[in-house]
């Protein structure tokens, strides 16, 4: 019974440790299974977070090639605008240059027709003051001074107020007006416009300026800051002098300063003239007119030339009709 029951045991014994054998296996090779996955999941996970590394860096890379790409796209449109610009710019440095050139080719011919011109209208003053002189001289011999009559009693400068006069020729043009009082010791009356009528002085419009000392003082420092706008054209002067101030009676002289007349017909305004400034039953005019031209155009012969010529053409017409002289000046500088 002993022996028997000492087998079983030593059966079950080994059975058992069979079985904790087993289970000791699979508990170890679950061990060993959890011991190494964190391993390879961390080993992945390391992978993954490398390659996302290079794609950030490539994004990056590609993202940097871009903007390059845009800043030189920039560049080259900016570029090509600058060179447009440039072109346009070059081009009209030519055309200004040519023009120039053309100007300074033709700038003989200019000048020798300048001179020609002026060398007969010279011609033709003189021989119009000499015969102007000779009656003056005939009607009345002590009442003139250097060919122009001074028996007037009253005197109204119509100048000529224009840029061309007032950058050129205004400091002379002062001394003129101060020159031509000097040769009226006394007047009874003096009034100041421009060539559209326009009063120096407001407050004396349509009124004398009474002839003092302190008012020709007064006139002179106002005219040498008088800039006001003018059409060059001294029609609208002269009307406006003849209608507003004759009276029978009264011997007024007109002094009409200026270097151009930008008006379209010259025989225009000496009709307009002689209808206004009719002679009297004695064959005389209502009013003398006399001009004085200063010669801007020597300045710059390109852009007045013709309206300096036309100037003096139509003063030496309208002063010989209207028992005036015209001086023509040899400068606009004093």
């Amino acid at each position: 019974m002993k022996k028997k029951q000492r087998e079983i045991e030593g059966i079950s014994l080994s059975f058992l440790d069979v079985i904790s054998c087993g289970f000791g296996a699979l508990i170890l090779l679950l061990v060993l299974t959890k011991v190494f996955e964190p391993v390879t999941l961390e080993q992945t996970a390391e992978d993954l977070a490398g390659y996302l590394l290079e794609l950030q860096e490539t994004l990056e890379q590609i993202q940097g090639e871009s903007r390059d790409l845009n800043r030189d796209a920039i560049r080259k449109k900016d570029l090509q605008t600058s060179e447009v610009l440039r072109l346009t710019t070059l081009k009209k440095d030519y055309s200004q240059l040519k023009t120039k050139l053309d100007a300074e080719t033709n700038q003989s011919k200019i000048n020798n027709t300048i001179e020609s011109q002026l060398a007969q209208a010279k011609q033709n003053l003189t021989q119009e003051m000499q015969r102007l002189l000779k009656e003056y001289k005939k009607n009345n011999e002590n009442n003139a001074v250097g060919g122009i009559p001074v028996d007037s009693e009253y005197v109204i400068f119509i100048i000529d107020t224009s840029g061309s006069m007032f950058n050129y020729a205004w400091p002379l043009v002062l001394q003129k007006v101060s020159e031509t009082l000097q040769v009226y010791p006394q007047l009874k009356g003096i009034q100041v416009m421009n060539d559209m009528g326009n009063y120096m002085f407001s407050q004396y419009a349509n009124d004398w300026i009474p002839d003092t000392p302190s008012r020709r003082n007064a006139i002179l420092d106002r005219l040498r800051s008088w800039n006001v706008f003018s059409n060059s054209s001294p029609v609208e002067g002269i009307t406006k002098a003849i209608s507003t101030f004759y009276r029978p009676g009264r011997k007024i002289s007109l002094y009409v300063f200026g270097d151009e007349f930008s008006g379209r017909s010259i025989q225009q305004v000496v009709q307009v003239v002689d209808r206004i400034n009719r002679r009297d039953e004695k064959g005389q005019r209502l009013v003398r007119i006399h001009g004085v031209g200063f010669p801007v155009q020597f300045a710059n012969p390109v852009q007045y030339q013709q309206t300096g010529i036309k100037f003096a053409i139509l003063m030496r017409e309208l002063c010989s009709r209207h028992d005036g002289t015209f001086v023509a000046l040899n400068d606009f500088r004093y």
